[in-house]
Formats: structure tokens, sequence, C-alpha cells
């Protein structure tokens, strides 16, 4: 078997890279090992700056009529707003972000791909790849399959990544996290994510459709399958103290952890990285599956690119380019969580300075550039111009 480009994962990333290809007529085979795709997932925000991606793809339209829009994203400690930060002003057709589970968002993915005559094909394990010095030979079951390009967008757990011997460096600690989707009873407005900042660690309180809540909180040691005396427990802790939430209803729950890294590069040769296979972070913020997005679009794009006569090194770029941010996510992903856990004694300091931030038009628009992701399209178009020869 052949194929242009193989693709191993498939999640949003994997989706996405995959449809890019697709739309621009490269024939693309993507793999994942899973029977099913997973109908519960951790990610449950798209920004401003992946919508716009996104519409790039045709993917933009069918997600957002099945989400929810947020006008504003606030960080919190228990009945005390800190920060509001607006969405509704920014330099974007998608002035909002989306909030929507991730498994409906590979839905919409997958759908788009079908339309294509692009099925994933599961229950396929990747187990070895060799350079054929004009491509890859993949070994998928032990059954060959020769690529011009491998992408692997496989996860934390990347094979592809293992086989190729790409660096995967970044602090030995890791961070453990409880999620759930529940039903509660709370004053909170349905129209806005919120972000609390508590001692022991934040709390991600955001609306989906449908009258459910994502919650997600950084703990110490998360159970497997967290109840709902676990997670009303974790409200009382860090949300609304005045007139706390009520859990009525916990529809799933599961943990994970996560690990502050990232890859060398995200290219070798002919073999490539996207989302969480190059880097993982913290979930402060909702970055992580908008980043990998970014990535697919990117890098399919550069691909096309190349098998439209492109030269090779455009494939340079893209790991020139897209590294730096995962980088730049991490620090504002970490940094998030730093603000959660300050010591009482520099709490008042940490909310009075929030609050500056939010007083201040010019700051409060730099921290909704930074959240919608539209900052780094603005960096993007920076390096553009950067790249462009003097006339």
């Amino acid at each position: 078997m052949s194929t242009d480009v193989l693709v191993v994962g498939a999640g949003p990333t994997g989706l996405a890279t995959a449809l890019t290809l697709a739309r621009r007529g490269v024939d693309v085979t993507l793999l994942d090992q899973l029977a099913e795709p997973p109908t519960t997932s951790r990610a449950a925000v798209v920004h401003a700056y992946t919508l716009e991606v996104l519409d790039r793809i045709g993917a933009a339209a069918p997600l957002i009529a099945q989400a929810v829009r947020t006008p504003r994203f606030t960080v919190r400690d228990r009945d005390r707003v800190l920060l509001s930060v607006p969405f509704h002003e920014l330099p974007s057709r998608y002035p909002y972000a989306l909030l929507v589970s991730q498994s409906v968002t590979e839905a919409v993915l997958t759908g788009q791909l079908a339309d294509l005559g692009v099925q994933v094909r599961r229950q396929r394990r990747l187990t070895g790849l060799t350079d054929t010095g004009d491509g890859v030979l993949a070994q998928v079951d032990g059954e060959p399959v020769r690529a011009r390009f491998v992408v692997g967008a496989d996860g934390l757990h990347s094979t592809v990544r293992q086989l190729t011997g790409i660096d995967f460096t970044g602090p030995s600690d890791e961070e453990s996290f409880v999620l759930a989707d529940v039903r509660v009873r709370s004053v909170l407005p349905r129209d806005e994510a919120a972000l609390f900042l508590a001692r022991p660690g934040p709390l991600i309180w955001a609306p989906l459709p449908d009258g459910v809540v994502r919650l997600v909180a950084a703990v110490a040691d998360a159970p497997p399958a967290p109840d709902r005396a676990y997670l009303q427990a974790l409200l009382d802790e860090r949300g609304p103290a005045r007139r706390p939430d009520r859990v009525t209803e916990v529809l799933w729950g599961s943990r994970f952890r996560v690990h502050h890294r990232i890859a060398e590069t995200f290219r070798a040769g002919s073999v490539l990285l996207a989302g969480d296979a190059g880097h993982v972070h913290s979930p402060a913020g909702g970055q992580g599956m908008n980043l990998g997005i970014c990535d697919a679009v990117a890098l399919g794009t550069a691909l096309a690119d190349v098998f439209d006569g492109g030269p090779d090194t455009l494939l340079d770029d893209y790991n020139t380019r897209q590294r730096p941010m995962a980088e730049d996510v991490m620090s504002f992903a970490a940094g998030l969580t730093r603000l959660a856990t300050v010591s009482p004694a520099r709490r008042p300091a940490r909310d009075v300075l929030l609050r500056l931030i939010g007083a201040v038009p010019p700051f409060r628009r730099r921290i909704a550039l930074r959240l919608s992701g539209l900052s780094h399209r603005e960096a993007a178009a920076e390096l553009s111009r950067c790249d462009r020869p003097a006339s």
C-alpha cells in the first residue's frame, strides 16, 4: 500500500491535518489504534483564532451550530470576579469563545472527511518507521505502507515520535487533574467560562450545550471516576461561596495527568509532529486542542504546497513557526496555574494586580488576544513579513 501522507492519530489534530490535505487533493491515509472514537474528552473550548483556522478547511460553521458561544472569560476567587476578559471586541469574525465537547469537534471533522471520501482506518497500530531517502516505509500491524511523509498526531505517548528518536523534554514533575461533565444548580452565567483561583489549584467551570457544565480541576491525587460527592466537595472548596453550586447529576468523570514537555523538533526528514505529539502542558486557559488544530492546518497547508511544487523548506518553516508558538502557550498555561496557587500571603497582591489589569483597556485587550489565540495570528503575520525577500 502507498499514500502521499500517512497521518497517525485521529484526534482533532490528526483529523484536521487529514482534512486540510484532502481538500487540497492530496492522497491521505488516517490511522488510529482505537476501535471507536472516544465519547468523552477533556477539551471543551474552541477559541476565535482556531475558528478562523477551521474556517479555512470548511469546518467552522458546522461546529458553531452545535456549540455555546461565550462573549467573555472570567477569573474568580470564590464570589469575587478578579478579571473579566471580553471577547466581543476581538478583531475577528468570531468575537467569542466556543464551548463544545471535543467529541463533537471530532465528529464534525470526521463528517467533513467522510464527505471527501476519506475514512479513518481504525484498530491500526504503527509498529515501525524506516527512512527510504525519498519517503518513509511504515509498518502498520506488520504490513508495509509507503508514504512520502508521515505525520505524528498520536498524542503524548506518540509512537511516531518515539520511533523517530525525537527528544521530548521538560520538567520531570506532573500535574494531576480531575474532569467531569455534570448538571448543576448554579447562579453562574451560562454564557461564560470561569477560572476559579484557589490555593489547592485552579478549577475551570465551562457551560456546554444542553445544560451541561464541564469541570476541570488540578488536584493532588485524582480518583479514577470522581463521583457526585467528590465533585461537590471540589465546588464547595473552590467555587461560589455565598450561593454555592449544587451538583445534581454526574454524566461522566475521569482523571488525567500532564507533563510540561516539548519535542526537540517538529520535523525529522519526512516525519513531522503536530499537537500533543509535539507539546503537552496544563489545560489552564483551554489552549491545548486549539494549538493542535492550528498545528494541523499549518502543517497540512505546508505539505499540500510541497505537493503542488513548493520548496521542501516550507516544512522547515512549519517547525520554525509552530514550535515557538507551543513554547509561548506552555508558558502562558503555566503562568495561569501559578496565579491560582500563590501563597495566602501573596493572594491580596495578586487580586489587586488582576483587577488593575481588568481596569486598563489595553491590558485587558492583550489578555483577550492571548486567550483567543489571535496574538499568534499577529505573530505569524509578522514572521511572514520578515520572511519575504526585500524588494
